[in-house]
């Protein structure tokens, strides 16, 4: 980064104190923070397997990418999160791959667009898109759940929501501009986000955020540079949304922006060197656009009709950098430079119709989802993989029946048809898939609850050139088991505890996505394990969020069978807090990894403490001013997760600085 760009953010840093005390009396407050309460909600009232991460924790967070988001949800564990480039989710053994950054069993949507890429040789998912324009992260893990979003989530979805003008305006006519600073010790990153929100009416707002971050080379724990861990990431969002008629007609349109131009960096961003692939310069522009109807008339109950018009497109063009493989110039670099010169584009169009009716019939209240989606995808020929189209026709219906006061049962059904093909192949594909699950409430705060579900992935684009995998589906069950409880003052007067513990099997069979180490390919797999999520918080402000994770997974074919690769180890993950009132929040984080074995690739045991501070003064010539300090890895521990191909960064100093005009 140059001077002038480094000029300019710290004058807008000293823009943030300077400002006059009129405009301070003119800033929006923020959420109240109430005492009593953790950092996360519990989600204890419902069947499936999800879990919200919301601004308060986005910003308290302070990710550098969108994947470190959800990294602390159990049952989620990431490939290489800490960078854009070769990071990518993995939940339940299921999503990235230290080959591939995505093998389509992890759905990502963001304002209901479907992102990502198919099997980009190791390139990661390109998940290029900053935090800072999102106010919501929901994740949800296993196939209850995602019926309505789309098929083969196998392993689980994360779903994203961009930020409204009226979460800054509170709904009333204004303006409001909010200016956002980080600075990070670890590579020296530097964030400036811009947000202005304009609400010229009641009915009508419109939002614009421009957000632009830098992060040089890295370091580990003993201090040796991370070779592929710098970035620069410029990002911008639009978002507008009018009401009309009684305020039961709505319109919505969002627009984000991402890119990147990285030259000479390695191909394989999974490493931290060129190796045998060598070098190449890259640029990467990845887009979503949403453009939505709802119709919720007050007086009819029947009737919440959404129709959203979606367009991702996710464009990649690389070329090989002369002389930076060790291979160039033998036999083995005329089949490889293909793969290092290729382009690749998807673009993905998705039209959804759904309507939400809430009626009664006798003792059973319902809440039900219908509906309708078209898709279009299409992948650009590239000289590593063949182009072509995959068009799909869903329909679903989803039903929370509500019966008394204890018992939901939630039945989901979902139809998929699918022809996808080139000029020189074509193939149609249809399956049925769908579940049900159940949750009953019991005295004293407790509730049970379990599902089963049924879910096809089906062919992909780039399995084109192979036609036994055109025709055969990936097929997998689940079922799920678990206990919850959510109530106050169970210790002590004034004191909230809640916990969700979930234990779950999968079966998944006729593989096409996964091989040996030595290339075989797999037939099935066999995963199971145990999530928890719990918080307990005191009327004095201290909390408590506790997550862990236990998995285990085997194969069988081909014989003798083995280990699942995709298993993370173990994890506990505790955090101690206090706050004091709305002013001051402080927190204290462990993330236990236990030592992983039953892998290829072993990896040794590792504890990593994080500290966070947040600081809003409610008076004075601050007020209305947020600064935050995070610590990452106090102790600068060398280590590298498991599932990882890159060793984590080291202690890293965060400090960011936010005020709302």
């Amino acid at each position: 980064m140059n001077h002038s760009v480094k000029t300019a953010l710290m004058m807008s840093a000293a823009l943030l104190w300077a400002m006059p005390v009129a405009a301070q009396e003119a800033i929006t407050e923020l959420d109240e923070v109430v005492l009593g309460e953790s950092k996360r909600e519990v989600k204890t009232d419902i069947a499936t397997s999800e879990t919200t991460v919301d601004q308060e924790e986005i910003e308290d967070r302070q990710a550098s990418t969108i994947a470190e988001l959800a990294d602390s949800v159990p049952g989620v564990t990431l490939v290489n999160g800490q960078t854009p480039q070769g990071s990518g989710i993995n939940i339940r053994g299921f999503g990235a791959t230290g080959t591939y950054g995505s093998d389509q069993k992890v759905l990502i949507q963001v304002d209901d667009a479907d992102v990502g890429a198919e099997e980009l040789y190791r390139i990661g998912t390109q998940l290029y898109t900053d935090p800072s324009l999102y106010k919501r992260v929901d994740v949800i893990r296993g196939m209850a759940g995602t019926f309505e979003y789309g098929s083969g989530a196998i392993g689980g979805m994360v779903r994203l929501e961009t930020k409204d003008a009226s979460d800054f305006t509170g709904g009333l006519p204004g303006v409001r501009l909010r200016q956002t600073l980080q600075f990070s010790s670890n590579g020296d990153g530097i964030t400036s986000s811009t947000i202005m929100a304009w609400q010229p009416t009641a009915d009508f707002e419109v939002l614009g955020n421009y957000t632009y971050s830098t992060q040089d080379t890295q370091t580990d724990g003993s201090g040796n540079a991370i070779g592929n861990s710098a970035f620069s990431l410029p990002s911008w969002q639009l978002k507008v949304r009018k009401t009309f008629g009684e305020g039961d007609h709505s319109l919505s349109f969002s627009l984000t922006d991402t890119s990147s131009d990285d030259k000479d960096v390695p191909y394989d961003t999974f490493v931290t060197t060129g190796g045998s692939f060598g070098n190449v310069d890259r640029q990467i522009r990845s887009r979503t656009a949403t453009l939505g109807y709802n119709y919720n008339p007050l007086d009819n109950d029947m009737i919440d009709l959404d129709v959203i018009l979606s367009y991702a497109d996710q464009k990649i063009d690389q070329s090989y950098v002369p002389g930076s493989s060790p291979l160039e110039g033998t036999p083995t670099f005329p089949f490889l430079q293909p793969l290092v010169d290729a382009d690749h584009r998807y673009e993905t169009t998705k039209l959804t119709m759904k309507n939400t009716a809430r009626f009664q019939t006798g003792l059973m209240g319902h809440n039900l989802r219908t509906g309708i989606e078209l898709k279009h995808k299409e992948r650009l020929d590239a000289s590593s993989a063949p182009g072509g189209t995959d068009k799909r026709l869903a329909l679903f219906i989803v039903d929370d029946i509500t019966i008394g006061d204890r018992l939901t049962l939630t039945p989901a059904l979902r139809y998929e048809r699918q022809k996808v093909g080139n000029d020189a192949v074509s193939y149609s594909n249809n399956a049925l898939m769908g579940g049900v699950s159940a949750f009953y409430k019991l005295d004293g705060g407790f509730a049970v609850f379990g599902s089963a579900a049924f879910a096809e992935n089906l062919p992909i684009i780039d399995d084109l050139d192979n036609p036994t995998y055109m025709t055969q589906s990936e097929k997998a069950r689940t079922f799920e088991l678990g206990l919850s409880y959510d109530r106050f003052d169970t210790f002590t007067s004034g004191d909230t505890l809640s916990f969700k513990v979930t234990a779950y099997k999968t079966q998944l069979w006729d593989v096409t996505s996964y091989t040996t180490s030595t290339a075989t390919p797999i037939g099935d797999a066999d995963l199971e394990g145990v999530e928890l999520e719990a918080a307990y918080s005191l009327s004095s402000g201290f909390y408590m969020d506790l997550n862990a994770n236990i998995q285990r997974g085997t194969y069988s074919t081909p014989a003798p069978g083995g280990d699942w690769s995709g298993i993370p180890a173990d994890q506990l993950r505790v955090t101690f807090g206090k706050k004091w009132q709305d002013e001051l929040d402080l927190s204290w984080e462990v993330v236990a990894n236990r030592e992983m074995t039953r892998s290829t690739t072993p990896s040794p045991s590792n504890v990593v403490h994080n500290l966070r501070a947040t600081y809003r003064p409610q008076h004075g010539l601050l007020e209305g001013t947020e600064l935050r300090l995070g610590i990452e890895n106090l102790f600068d521990k060398d280590y590298t997760p498991h599932l990882a191909t890159r060793v984590a960064p080291g202690r890293n100093v965060k400090f960011t600085l936010a005020k709302t005009f």
